[in-house]
């Protein structure tokens, strides 16, 4: 009798145990259906799934409920509190990898759990682990002993199998979504943080772009001002205010520049062209070169050579070329280095950097999801992609004859609005939206992408918040620090 009755305790046992287990997959896998996309957004910010998104979105709810049916099923309950096991510990490796070996931590997801932390939610699945295996083994020693599965053996095999099975199919996915993400990207962001935001100074006017930086200053320059410089300490706490003193001031400016590179600032002009040199401690700018062949989007390599964008090119065409500013002036053109696709000018419009520390510039296409990297002989080292998909432009080009102007015919598809060379970093302020992104984000913050130029691959996302409806409109990173002017604003 006493037998019996604690027989028939351990089936009421496990019809409880898979009891719990059904409402448990049922509310989560309704949850996650009936807030879909939140779902979905969620499953791609994660560094195990992100990769797969799309997919597993549909495959996880859709498991639990078969999962659940199963359990309700006295016929194939031993077979669903197997898959409840293997699928719980999928859920509870998912966790211990997240919190423990992925660069970031993102937000809980998943129904009635929406609400726990990760460390409350290992638990909780802990729990659940146990309790399927305790139902396990109940009905287990119910089967008649003819059965392969009353087997002490077996059943331990069973187990084993699971685990075995269930941690290693997370570690695959894990090791595959990485892969895909910095190497195969299908435009699937990773928000591995925020940017808090140190300080903010009203700067008065939007006329201000980045001159240069050194380790414990930033230098500014002002489009409608183009003589004056303004210099900030790195946590733009202090302000100074410099007028730059040109030895000659009969050429015909269009578009001056400063450019700094401590000890030395360049006052530039490519239209011109001609280029300033002198000392940041005096301000005293005298002309260093003169010449003929006009240029534009600029850059410094040392003390005496730059790089640039020009018009030299068949039928003014876009190339990307070299100046040796010395005293033997030089040029050197690389005329297959930026890759026509419409009409060699805007198709090809872009930004260039270059990084001093790596000696390597680096061109990214405006309208396309593609950058140049290259020596400071601008010999080519490799073609990168950006994750989204815009590899062709998307513009229309039109010929006004009668002033033999060529001029872009309808707004442009922008990829790449902003970008930055740190070290061996690139950071793009992207144009577009990715997969499984809230677009209330869209109106309230610039993304921000970051490459790994010396593997190619991209690394993760961030944002930066608008100011006063303001968008951010160019940025540099100096170190660990990110600066960014932000209509009046810089942060």
């Amino acid at each position: 009798m006493t037998m019996k009755f604690s027989q028939q305790h351990k089936n009421i046992f496990a019809i409880v145990i898979s009891i719990l287990y059904a409402l448990l997959f049922v509310y989560a896998a309704i949850s996650k259906l009936l807030d879909f996309e939140n779902f979905q957004v969620q499953l791609g910010q994660s560094p195990l799934l992100s990769a797969f998104a799309g997919l597993f979105a549909w495959i996880v709810p859709a498991t639990e409920l078969f999962i659940a049916f199963l359990l309700i099923s006295k016929k194939w309950r031993l077979i669903g509190l197997f898959l409840a096991l293997c699928l719980m510990v999928m859920f509870t490796a998912y966790i211990y990898i997240i919190l423990n070996y992925s660069s970031f931590v993102p937000c809980s997801c998943g129904g009635i759990l929406e609400k726990m932390g990760w460390r409350e939610h290992l638990i909780f699945n802990s729990v659940f682990i146990i309790l399927a295996a305790a139902g396990i083994l109940i009905l287990a020693g119910m089967v008649p002993k003819g059965h392969l599965i009353s087997k002490p053996a077996v059943l331990a095999s069973a187990f084993l199998t699971t685990y075995l099975f269930s941690i290693g199919a997370v570690v695959f996915l894990f090791i595959l979504s990485e892969d895909i993400i910095e190497h195969r990207n299908n435009f699937v962001r990773r928000f591995s943080g925020k940017a808090a935001k140190v300080n903010e100074i009203n700067l008065q006017f939007n006329s201000y772009y980045f001159a240069g930086n050194m380790k414990d200053k930033i230098y500014l320059g002002n489009y409608t001002a183009p003589l004056k410089i303004t210099v900030f300490d790195t946590l733009l706490q202090k302000r100074d205010e410099f007028k730059i003193n040109p030895t000659r001031t009969d050429f015909p400016f269009q578009s001056v520049q400063v450019r700094i590179l401590p000890p030395n600032f360049y006052l530039i002009d490519g239209s011109v062209p001609v280029i300033y040199k002198g000392l940041t401690k005096d301000w005293k700018a005298y002309v260093k070169w003169n010449g003929r062949n006009t240029f534009s989007h600029y850059q410094l390599v040392d003390s005496t050579k730059l790089v640039f964008r020009s018009n030299a090119g068949k039928k003014g065409e876009s190339i990307l070329g070299s100046l040796y500013f010395g005293e033997q002036p030089r040029l050197h053109f690389n005329e297959k280095l930026l890759q026509k696709q419409i009409d060699g000018i805007f198709d090809v419009d872009g930004t260039l950097h270059y990084d001093h520390e790596l000696q390597r510039l680096v061109y990214i296409y405006l309208y396309r999801n593609q950058f140049i990297v290259a020596d400071s002989t601008l010999n080519l080292s490799y073609r990168g992609k950006t994750i989204d998909s815009v590899n062709k432009v998307q513009i229309k080009v039109a010929t006004v004859t009668s002033r033999a102007e060529r001029k872009l015919a309808a707004p442009p598809l922008v990829v790449n609005k902003a970008s930055a060379v740190c070290k061996n970093l690139l950071f793009v302020n992207s144009a577009l939206l990715g997969k499984y992104e809230p677009s209330e984000m869209w109106k309230e913050a610039s993304i921000i992408d970051i490459y790994d130029l010396n593997a190619n691959s991209y690394k993760g996302s961030f944002y930066i918040y608008h100011i006063k409806n303001e968008k951010l409109k160019s940025f540099v990173v100096l170190n660990d620090n990110f600066y960014g002017i932000i209509g009046k604003y810089l942060v």
